[in-house]
């Protein structure tokens, strides 16, 4: 098995882990979750990351 299709099996595996503990957490413990995600994004500044570029001063898009 070649290098790329370990990794991907490794993704592949941690993804389905990660909808079977989901699907298994309370309303209470998915909010919970969701708050420390905002949080995260909010301290880390990630959510910045991919926002869209706005338009200049002389109104052009920069894209």
């Amino acid at each position: 098995m070649t290098r790329g299709k370990v990794g991907l099996l490794i993704a592949a595996g941690a993804a389905a882990y990660g909808a079977y503990r989901l699907s298994r957490m309370t309303p209470e413990q998915k909010n919970n979750l969701r708050a420390k995600g905002k949080n995260l994004v909010d301290k880390t500044g990630i959510g910045n990351l991919f926002s869209r570029k706005t338009a200049t001063t002389n109104g052009h898009n920069n894209f």
